[in-house]
């Protein structure tokens, strides 16, 4: 939709204070990506990055070590904390950024207040409770999620613009993202939810799981944490039809259509296979397509 005015809201509960600066890996994978400056192969970072900075920091014995800060990335952290630090909102230095990257679309962090995702795990028979950081990137989701909290959830403010964008919207759509830390904490925010449940525009989803299994990182283990199986037609009733109005597959799930369509939620069965930027799109005229069908 090269014309359309597009608004992504995103997630800032993987937020993490690190070095005293404060890092946003979902709004900068976002700006990098739609900017052309991410590194393609891992999907996060910098493209052409060097690590001289977190190897000095190391050399002095600070960490942590296990999350991979490059020089590049730290001039936009840097630059975040500083106008933090000066007053202004989240979502004005998100503006601020992206005015240098260009991404194309209007990005909003889902609130200004802090909000961080916190699971709990057990370690040795001691349950304790980490920053999703921590447990995606250094544990590796090697233990099993017991819970998964969004502190401060419960008394953040969707950010302005968040659900004016929501409420004049012509389609709304989830990617194909965690349902639980990613598009789950966004709904966490007390008001979006009731937002996107009440807008006129069709709601699409896409599966973030293809053959019963996430296709990048590790999203069957926070799904246990709520109780959801790993299947796409089982995220489909975890949303549930007073939230989403059509539901997306992949071809491989086509037998999980009926079921979903059982739920009062319209779904078909297309490739959800990102594995280019042609597949990419191919997959947002989908749920396009099944937005319009919805529609009428």
């Amino acid at each position: 939709m090269p014309d359309a005015e597009i608004t992504v809201v995103g997630n800032t509960g993987d937020d993490i204070h690190l070095f005293g600066l404060k890092v946003c890996p979902d709004l900068d994978t976002v700006m990098y990506t739609l900017g052309g400056g991410i590194h393609e192969e891992q999907g996060w970072g910098r493209e052409g990055e060097t690590f001289a900075v977190k190897e000095e920091l190391a050399a002095y014995g600070v960490g942590p070590e296990w999350f991979g800060l490059g020089d590049r990335d730290f001039a936009t952290h840097i630059v975040r904390t500083q106008m933090l630090g000066a007053g202004y909102p989240l979502s004005a230095v998100t503006e601020a950024l992206c005015a240098r990257w260009k991404p194309g679309v209007r990005l909003l962090p889902m609130t200004d207040d802090r909000v961080e995702t916190h699971v709990a795990i057990d370690v040795d028979g001691e349950r304790r409770a980490v920053h999703f950081q921590e447990y995606w990137v250094k544990l590796r989701a090697s233990v099993d999620a017991l819970a998964v909290v969004p502190v401060g959830a419960e008394a953040a403010k969707p950010a302005p613009g968040v659900l004016d964008a929501i409420a004049g919207a012509d389609v709304i759509l989830f990617p194909p993202s965690n349902p639980v830390v990613s598009v789950g904490t966004i709904l966490a925010v007390p008001g979006i939810r009731e937002a996107v449940a009440a807008a006129p525009a069709p709601v699409v989803g896409l599966s973030p799981l293809v053959g019963g299994a996430p296709v990048r990182g590790m999203a069957d283990k926070v799904l246990a944490a709520v109780g959801v199986e790993s299947t796409a037609q089982a995220v489909a009733r975890h949303y549930g039809a007073d939230l989403i109005d059509g539901w997306l597959v992949d071809t491989v799930d086509a037998d999980a259509v009926a079921a979903v369509e059982e739920a009062g939620i319209a779904c078909r069965a297309v490739p959800l296979m990102m594995t280019d930027e042609d597949a990419t799109a191919a997959m947002a005229r989908a749920a396009l397509a099944l937005a319009e069908e919805v529609r009428a």
